[in-house]
């Protein structure tokens, strides 16, 4: 095999992405008369999205009439503990619900009231009701929707496609380096504009709601190669309920929605135990109140046999339960033979959402490096140090589409197009440098790194777990020196996972020595050396690589909120209900 050959394909806009960001941003652009190509690993059909099942948030009032964007702004900003950024929050206050509706007229299917206005379901602290979905695979409808659009565009997408590098010369992204999952046929993208919508990174969590080989923190990595920045690293967000066994899916998703329509979370004593966490929202508390006391149950003895605590449907009836969260009902019966109309399931917390990312402008979703776009999951800005449930399928709606005006503007008003052999040459180099016999296994490697994160950097933290946990990481980056990666024209297996593990080590330091520097408990960032938040931690961590490749954070003070922002504030309990957190 010639370790230098490649082919050559040509767009103005490249998508590395085939999910619900990288679907929005590609028919925005195709639209605007650009031609635009996908790059996917996994399936297309199958991308992360869909296991965004709960649900969609726009603030419509369709059922609580005093919903409105600012609602929606104050809920997502205040639940972020004031880190998030607020123009990238009205912006998606402000935009959702024109999106989602467009996306219930392309098909998505929503479920409808009478008056045929969309239904909306509560969703853990949101003020009002404002969750718009499809049963409980709201995510694979929206997906399902937006792979149709793009078939009618006639969209080419290559979801066997691994990206190895962005093309970048002089601070310009010019395209990237990809090879084939199967036949590890190498091709260049050049393209005017490049968009990252690769996801985040917590499956390098033992629990994980993500699938095997996704979610691996190649998005970040992509972007640190590149030049750009990540914010909020130590913002990952443990869901509440993950599934316990069979032990090949610890850690799958059970939705919010099961608390949405009533679910009730029990202790081995009987007792539903969220009175003690937030007696007045019980089980519609934030995801990380939640996360934390069925960690704490667990932990002090009053967990079940398994490891977890207990949610309970069963009091509804069997026909509730299979409307509106069909799924998880069939998903119980094929994984574990339970019926979940007759008994409770057994939950525990699960790395479900990466809250940071990499470094974006709001407007336009530019990275610092020319020419480069992020949306979704692998941007970050938006959730600050806590993810409201349905934001997340709203995020990638709005932000998507607005990758992709932004990318089309960029390529439209290019004067020059950058091109550099040598930078291409160097990107096979960066492959080839990889294929070689060794003497350690990937597998074993991602298997460590998972339990290490887990152990060392999960729901609860502190400096000595963390320290520790850093200083095996990087053990097993000198290990991964030597990995042993062998491919041929029908298998280049061993390839794919040696870049994941290369992401997923990079990722794993940037959370941890964020985590570090956090010297605070605020959202999903719980240090026990640390308990309480600090008003004077009011800042976001940034990470970089510095010129000789070694991770650099720094603290970025936040900045002052705008006019119209403080207005909106002033007319709500925002200030009033900060304070209480600080004295928390």
């Amino acid at each position: 095999m010639d370790f230098k050959q490649h082919s050559t394909q040509i767009s103005n806009v490249l998508v590395i992405g085939c999910g619900g960001a990288g679907l929005r941003a590609s028919i925005e652009i195709k639209q605007a008369g650009l031609d635009v190509r996908i790059l996917g690993k996994r399936p297309r059909t199958d991308a992360h999205t869909v296991l965004a099942a709960g649900g969609i948030n726009a603030a419509f009032g369709n059922l609580d009439k005093k919903d409105s964007w600012k609602q929606h702004f104050i809920d997502t900003y205040q639940e972020g503990y004031c880190i998030g950024n607020p123009s990238k929050i009205e912006i998606m206050s402000k935009e959702s619900p024109l999106l989602v509706k467009e996306l219930d007229v392309w098909g998505a299917n929503f479920a409808k009231l009478q008056n045929g206005d969309l239904d909306q379901r509560f969703f853990g602290a949101h003020k009002f009701r404002r969750t718009c979905y499809s049963g409980d695979f709201t995510g694979l409808s929206i997906l399902r929707t937006l792979l149709k659009k793009a078939d009618e565009l006639k969209i080419p997408i290559f979801d066997s496609q691994y990206v190895t590098e962005l093309l970048i010369k002089d601070k310009i992204c010019f395209g990237a380096m990809s090879f084939n999952l199967s036949s590890c046929e190498r091709t260049v993208h050049l393209a005017d504009a490049v968009i990252l919508c690769t996801g985040g990174h917590t499956r390098i969590w033992k629990k994980s709601s993500s699938r095997k080989n996704e979610n691996t923190g190649d998005g970040y990595f992509l972007g640190l190669k590149a030049g750009c920045e990540l914010i909020d690293m130590e913002m990952v967000q443990f869901h509440p309920s993950g599934m316990l066994f069979p032990e090949e899916i610890e850690g799958t998703l059970v939705t919010e929605a099961v608390r949405g329509e009533g679910g009730k979370l029990i202790n081995n004593q009987g007792e539903r135990f969220m009175r003690r966490y937030d007696s007045e929202r019980m089980e519609l508390s934030t995801r990380d109140r939640i996360a934390i006391a069925n960690y704490t149950e667990i932990i002090e003895g009053r967990g079940t046999k398994n490891g977890g605590v207990f949610l309970d449907i069963s009091h509804k009836s069997k026909e509730f339960i299979v409307e509106k969260i069909p799924n998880i009902y069939r998903q119980f019966l094929e994984l574990q033979m339970l019926d979940i109309s007759k008994s409770p399931m057994e939950v525990a917390p699960t790395a479900h959402y990466s809250m940071g990312g990499l470094l974006v402008k709001p407007e336009d979703l530019s990275t610092s490096v020319k020419g480069l776009f992020a949306a979704g999951e692998v941007s970050g800005g938006l959730h600050g140090a806590n993810r409201l449930g349905g934001n997340s399928l709203a995020e990638i709606i709005i932000f998507g589409k607005r990758a992709g005006v932004a990318s089309v503007n960029y390529s439209r008003n290019l004067k020059q197009q950058v091109r550099s052999n040598e930078i291409i040459y160097l990107a096979h180099d960066n492959i080839n440098k990889f294929i070689k016999n060794g003497n350690e296994l990937v597998r074993p490697l991602q298997h460590e790194l998972r339990l290490i994160m887990w152990k060392y950097c999960g729901v609860i933290k502190n400096e000595e777990l963390l320290s520790e946990g850093l200083k095996k990481i990087k053990e097993i980056k000198i290990r991964s020196k030597d990995l042993d990666v062998r491919i041929d024209e029908y298998n280049c297996e061993d390839l794919v996972l040696a870049f994941d593990l290369q992401s997923s080590l990079m990722s794993a330091e940037a959370t941890i020595i964020s985590a570090l520097e956090r010297k605070e408990s605020r959202g999903a960032h719980q240090r026990n050396d640390f308990p309480k938040i600090q008003a004077l931690c009011e800042f976001n961590i940034v990470v970089k690589l510095n010129k000789n490749r070694i991770l650099e954070i720094s603290k970025v003070p936040l900045k002052p909120l705008n006019q119209n922002i403080q207005e909106i504030l002033k007319d709500s309990t925002l200030e009033e209900n900060i304070k209480n957190k600080l004295l928390e």
